[in-house]
């Protein structure tokens, strides 16, 4: 029997807006960090807009509200049409639209205040984590609701993207959002140190796997054969492509921690399955590519088409770069330094930009039931923001390798060339310029693009509800033949499908991460490691909300470049009381894990005051309103407490006496500071940055 249903055009229009509204406003913030970093003063003079601040921003903007509205979008257009159904439900789909953006608007006030976790990608304090494993769930039950009421037997390969991407960003998120509340915006991670950095970037690689690449391979097998008017090269590639990528992606985070603290066994295990995983990403590439074999005329007349091109090409040269930069002994020359910048750029400029551009070019006229405005509007923006991928890549291809090389490099006589971290950031200055160019003329070509978009609205009308027909699903139906296969009665059991998916995914999280938690000799603790004191505490929370962690690292690696010029290299038990951990993954200044007693602290005082009169050249921000503003000590019995609950050993009762021990110390560094000429009142927020400076890596130090 044929049934008469209306797909729901308005939910996708609305995802659509916001993708473009959101991505104007990331890349906007993007490119005034980029700025900063040869202009410091373009913070403005004030404390929201700093890079350590606004850093988090730029990345939750692009990824979360960009990115994840660009998702949604293609999902609610493609899901319904393949499976011949509307939406579970129209509630629904507007919860989770508006629930997400009002998610995009407190990412967006409470960034720039400085409350943050400092776990990369993942930044929002714990209100805010709930909000998204709500909304989360809420799309999750239209999705699937969607799928069970479908007319259509089987799913196609873009929904298996679609499911799994739903059950493994549900996993990443709730195991690295397990924190522990000290106030409504205020939390500590449950894990410490070495464990805390293995979630972190098990979850943080997987970000990118499983947010920034398969539902965007899902969106791939549906938009591009629709657009080239031909099918997918190989439906065994893509059966292939599928298991084999959410198998072996889950693996691969530790090949951000090499050469750290983590235990060498994690690290091998990180390598060798990111060397495995150029198969199936090049396996998702060229099943794209292939797609367009006998198309490649109308490639070269469509601009949505270039894009689509030009983005799966970005796809392969990241996914190519991702395992080569696993390789240990390219990881010691690139990791920390800008060669990742530019890496992780390829894929977000060229992949998940590039595609979405294609698609909004290809979607919008059709919704609105009229044609694109400009073809030649199109082709401007796709050529002007090829340049600008290149323009923001190749200066910082340049600038990994001259940091990476400066870094390393000894004169004959056995000393560090370049001992002054000072010297290889002037150096690559000029590179940064010409990031910034670039990042200028990506952002003018979605401007563009917003006009085109803008124009061709203006010129039809939207179909909010699109009629279709199509015969009602026979679930008695069992086909004959090839249809008996394995896999093709998975795809008519979505739940099944779902709880494979799961269970493929899981395995690798498991091995990575239980015996680090579970075997106590993986950790082992130093005697002369203690829990911070109260000032310290509360001033490694300001380094927190200054973003300082954007910046500078604090793991010394075992190579005598970085032992040289910084100390000891750095042991696992250092750092079992640090919830979370703060190891950082740049190096935009030098490390400070062994800053402790290296500089006085009115050395300190003047550098965070204004760091080119100790630095000249730096380009770090000055820190003004950490002298002017009061450190708030309300919360730091609240602080000692849930430390002590996660297992720091604070003796109990120490949170009565913990303000007392606070002031001292503080009026001991003032009372210092006055010695030097420096006069500021001992219960500044300044004073206990500096007390967490000076603290960094004394407890192990060499007398």
């Amino acid at each position: 029997m044929i049934e008469k249903f209306y797909y729901d055009n308005k939910i996708v229009r609305n995802f659509a807006i916001a993708t473009i509204v959101w991505g104007i406003i990331g890349m906007t913030v993007g490119l005034l960090i980029a700025f900063q970093l040869f202009k410091p003063a373009m913070n403005m003079g004030t404390q929201y807009t700093t890079f350590g601040r606004i850093r988090p921003l730029h990345t939750n903007a692009v990824i979360f509200a960009f990115v994840g509205n660009a998702i949604f979008m293609a999902v609610y257009y493609s899901l319904q049409r393949l499976l011949k159904a509307r939406m579970f439900s129209d509630t629904l789909s507007k919860i989770h639209f508006w629930g997400w953006q009002l998610i995009i608007v407190a990412a967006a006030i409470t960034l720039p205040l400085g409350l943050s976790t400092s776990h990369e990608y993942a930044e929002l304090e714990w209100p805010i984590d709930i909000a998204i494993t709500v909304i989360w769930v809420v799309f999750g039950i239209n999705m699937f609701g969607t799928i069970i009421k479908r007319r259509e037997q089987h799913m196609y390969v873009a929904i298996w993207f679609y499911i799994a991407t739903f059950v493994t960003v549900a996993v990443l998120h709730i195991v690295n959002s397990f924190e522990l509340p000290v106030s409504a915006f205020k939390s500590y991670y449950l894990y410490a140190g070495v464990q805390d950095a293995l979630v972190q970037w098990w979850y943080g690689h997987n970000a990118v796997a499983f947010f920034l690449t398969t539902p965007y391979l899902g969106m791939m097998y549906y938009f591009l054969p629709k657009m080239a008017g031909r099918p997918v090269y190989s439906y065994k590639l893509s059966i292939l492509h599928f298991w084999s990528l959410i198998f072996i992606y889950i693996w691969a985070g530790p090949h951000h921690l090499l050469y750290t603290s983590l235990p060498s066994w994690a690290q091998s295990l990180g390598v060798a399955f990111s060397i495995m995983l150029i198969a199936p990403s090049w396996g998702g590439m060229i099943n794209g590519l292939l797609t367009l074999r006998g198309a490649w005329d109308k490639v070269r007349e469509d601009a949505t088409l270039k894009f689509m091109v030009v983005g799966l090409t970005a796809y392969g040269m990241a996914t190519f770069e991702g395992p080569m930069l696993s390789l240990k002994q390219i990881n010691a020359i690139a990791h920390f330094t800008d060669w990742i910048v530019a890496h992780v750029h390829v894929g977000a400029l060229g992949w998940n930009g590039f595609l979405t551009f294609g698609i909004l070019y290809w979607l919008i006229p059709r919704i609105y039931r009229t044609t694109l405005y400009s073809k030649k509007l199109a082709a401007f923006h796709f050529w002007i923001g090829t340049l600008g991928i290149i323009f923001y890549a190749v200066p910082l291809y340049f600038a990994g390798f001259t940091q990476g090389l400066m870094w390393k490099e000894f004169t004959e006589e056995g000393m560090l060339k370049y001992p002054n971290f000072l010297e290889t950031v002037i150096q690559i200055i000029p590179m940064y310029i010409f990031r910034a160019i670039g990042g200028t003329l990506y952002l003018a070509g979605v401007l563009v693009m917003t006009y085109n978009l803008v124009k061709t609205v203006r010129a039809g009308s939207l179909v909010a509800d699109e009629a279709a027909e199509a015969p009602a699903l026979d679930v008695s139906y069992q086909p004959a033949g090839t249809d008996r296969k394995l896999h093709r009665r998975l795809e008519r059991r979505p739940m099944a499908f779902m709880v494979l998916a799961l269970i493929v995914i899981l395995i690798g999280g498991m091995i990575e991460m239980m015996p680090t938690f579970t075997i106590k000799s993986n950790i082992p603790t130093i005697s002369s490691v203690k829990p911070y004191s109260a000032l310290e505490l509360q001033g490694r929370d300001l380094y927190i909300r200054e973003g300082c962690v954007n910046c500078h690292t604090q793991m010394v690696r075992p190579f005598r470049s970085e032992t040289e010029r910084y100390g000891e290299y750095s042991k696992a038990g250092e750092f079992v009381y640090d919830h979370p951990f703060l190891w950082g993954s740049k190096r935009t200044g030098p490390d400070l894990a062994r800053e402790g007693g290296k500089y006085s602290n009115a050395w300190h005082f003047n550098h965070l005051l204004d760091p080119q009169t100790m630095s000249p050249g730096s380009i770090m921000p000055p820190y003004e309103w950490l002298i002017s503003q009061k450190l708030d000590t309300t919360t730091t019995a609240a602080k000692i407490r849930a430390m002590r609950t996660l297992g720091v050993p604070y003796e109990l009762g120490y949170e009565n006496q913990a303000n007392r021990d606070l002031e001292n110390q503080a009026k001991n560094i003032a009372e210092d500071l006055g010695k030097n000429n420096v006069k500021v009142r001992s219960d500044r927020e300044i004073i206990a940055i500096i007390a967490y400076l000076q603290r960094l890596g004394t407890d192990i130090k060499a007398k």
